[in-house]
């Protein structure tokens, strides 16, 4: 690597050029259906503005992919500023489009583009673009190259004064993505969807084959509610499809007109999900637009079921028990939206999430009211999934994706997959957790920081441990699932040779540490038995010791407890180093700790001092006995009275 970093070592990227150094910043760059996807979003912003009745997509023999609608045409003109014709200016400058004017009356009110960087994406991963487009009785064409003009825009015919529209065809540049191919379910479904949220329009999707084309087109004469109805592969729901809309008026205070939504959701016994668009554009992790929806709705049902007095006593309904067994899917109308990221997956706008709220509660209240016994069974349904909610407390499985244990997230893991060495610290703090994660050795030690204390599961119920989010966390990191003393216990997933507990050398670290072995003698047994667990050693002090001459250098020392100071200060003294002559600090916590000397004193396996704990069988009654009277909830009467007779014998650092 070059040493050398002056004024000529800083390179500006212009046009295009930052497209096709990360492309990935700006499409999936998975298959070519995004940047497809970006030229189809065009032709349908023409048609939510009224514009265009068609759009028609093909993906031909050769590779390529061609748009065509019969919107107003790309503008061919010179751009007044820029001095270049409109329509290369789009293709070719990020960051340029008709989409940004939103509150004075420009091209587009509503639409899924924002950016201006769409088409000029497509047009840097293309290794050729064709663009042709009829208005004002020409017909103007012009092509491009790996983003650059190759063909400028001319004049190629003539057409009607009334005929218009744009015709894109795109050969995208394989060595962009890892695979060449389109994904035709995906660009059905979208084209599809387009064809559901666009009443009037008609789209379809021509593709070119040797024996013949094969021509698939899209129409929904009951629009989302005949989209839903499809979706549902004729599923019965609970109640009735309940489809409707809702748009802003003139003169709101909050938001624009225009703005709204339209519906389509049914409840059923089983399965739940759905699909929601912003200006068309799907948006398939959600945001603030379904959130909305979900508050709205939620509100109205539970209106409802107050004002019929259907919930029983002590049932609390919450969002999820209404929402677990919807299928839905939802267009809203947003003047600007936020979108999470160039894919426009997720709606971010805080502004949606109020205004979805409400529009859909009103109409919602009203239909439910309206046909009071589909409303009924609606809440009946709910009132079950509350009522399983409450009892699902007692038992809490493990939270599972794909059928595998998911690792919390704010476990760090280690890269080794040699079981009797990986190591895993269950470390105090959050701060802590930071410290050791840059005194660990990646390669087999893992870090997972507790906040706050853990919960004190002596009279627990094995099947209530998972409602504790930092027990549950313990229990997927480890890979054990839990286990009476006396159970068998299945090792076979355990992930981990040690688990050790880190927590400050203080009063409060020794009472997590307690109640962490409280855990593992009782719902852990066998890692106990196994020597699986263990109690990590930080030190409470530091004795720095000055430099004795050339021949003895500055050193630091340090100390678990105070018996241990006193020991290490009478060696010095032994060694003539002066009284007094010496600084001595005390940690607060491992956080107070910088890494390398976390490192060196607690996690180092050649520096480090680790206790590993075991059950001794001759004295396990006596063991449990113990614990029943510090950790037991009707024990208190015990507590006071061992600690009057024993209270003298504790050492503890207060």
């Amino acid at each position: 690597m070059t040493q050398q970093y002056d004024e000529s070592s800083v390179r500006v990227l212009k046009g295009l050029e930052p497209v096709k150094e990360r492309p990935g910043m700006y499409t999936r760059t998975v298959d070519p259906t995004h940047i497809c996807q970006e030229v189809v979003d065009n032709a349908a912003d023409e048609a939510l503005g009224g514009f265009a009745r068609r759009i028609a997509v093909t993906v031909h023999q050769d590779g390529s992919l061609s748009v065509e609608d019969d919107g107003r045409g790309i503008p061919v003109g010179e751009h007044p500023t820029e001095k270049l014709p409109v329509v290369e200016l789009v293709y070719t400058r990020l960051h340029a489009g008709g989409k940004f004017n939103k509150k004075d009356g420009g091209a587009y009110a509503f639409s899924g583009g924002l950016h201006g960087v769409g088409v000029s994406v497509t047009n840097a991963l293309s290794t050729r673009l064709e663009v042709e487009v009829k208005r004002e009785g020409g017909v103007w064409r012009i092509v491009f190259a790996g983003g650059d003009v190759i063909e400028p825009l001319a004049r190629i015919g003539d057409c009607g004064a009334r005929t218009s529209g744009t015709r894109v065809r795109v050969w995208p540049d394989s060595k962009y993505f890892e695979s060449p191919r389109y994904s035709l379910p995906e660009l059905e479904r979208m084209l599809r969807a387009k064809a559901v949220l666009l009443p009037g329009v008609s789209v379809s999707l021509t593709i070119e084959r040797p024996g013949g084309d094969e021509i698939k087109s899209w129409h929904y004469p009951e629009g989302l509610k005949g989209y839903l109805a499809e979706l549902c592969n004729g599923d019965e729901p609970v109640a009735p499809f309940f489809a409707g809309e809702n748009f802003i008026g003139p003169d709101h205070e909050q938001f624009a007109p225009g703005e709204g939504v339209q519906w389509a959701l049914a409840w059923f016994e089983e399965g739940a999900g759905g699909e929601s668009y912003v200006n068309l554009i799907p948006t398939p992790a959600g945001g603030t637009h379904e959130a909305g929806m979900r508050a709205g709705i939620f509100e109205a049902i539970k209106s409802f079921i107050d004002h019929h007095n259907l919930l029983p006593r002590g049932v609390k309904l919450m969002a999820e028990d209404v929402w677990s067994r919807v299928r839905f899917v939802l267009s809203a109308r947003v003047l600007d939206p936020q979108f999470q990221g160039q894919t426009k997956e997720k709606l971010t706008s805080r502004d949606a999430l109020k205004l979805l709220a409400a529009l859909t509660r009103d109409p919602t209240e009203l239909w439910l009211n309206q046909h009071v016994e589909a409303g009924k069974k609606i809440a009946e349904l709910a009132i079950r999934q509350a009522q399983s909610r409450l009892k699902s407390v007692k038992k809490v499985e493990k939270k599972k994706g794909s059928g595998v244990a998911v690792l919390p997230g704010k476990l760090t893991d280690c890269e080794s997959e040699d079981i009797e060495r990986n190591e895993l610290f269950l470390v105090e703090g959050d701060s802590a957790g930071g410290s050791a994660k840059l005194a660990r050795d990646k390669e087999f030690q893992a870090i997972l920081p507790l906040r706050g204390k853990v919960l004190n599961s002596w009279e627990t119920d094995k099947d209530q441990l998972f409602s504790n989010a930092e027990i549950h966390d313990i229990a997927v990191a480890i890979g054990v699932d839990p286990h009476l003393p006396g159970e068998a216990a299945d090792l076979t997933g355990l992930r981990y040779g040690k688990i050790a507990i880190l927590s400050d050398a203080d009063v409060d670290g020794s009472h997590i540490q307690v109640l962490l072995l409280t855990l593992f003698y009782r719902h852990f047994s066998a890692l106990v038995d196994a020597g699986h667990i263990f109690i990590a050693q930080p030190p409470l002090f530091r004795v720095d010791v000055p430099g004795q001459g050339k021949n003895r250098p500055p050193k630091k020392l340090y100390a678990l407890d105070s018996d241990e100071l006193d020991g290490i200060l009478e060696r010095l003294k032994s060694e003539g180093v002066r009284d007094g002559h010496w600084g001595i600090s005390r940690f607060k916590g491992l956080g107070e700790m910088n890494p390398e000397q976390l490192k060196d004193t607690t996690m180092h396996p050649d520096t480090r001092r680790l206790v590993c704990v075991r059950r001794r069988p001759d004295s396990d009654d006596d063991t449990r006995r113990m614990f029943t009277m510090l950790m037991g909830k009707g024990e208190a009467a015990s507590r006071r009275s061992w600690m009057e007779a024993r209270g003298n014998e504790v050492e503890a650092d207060i």
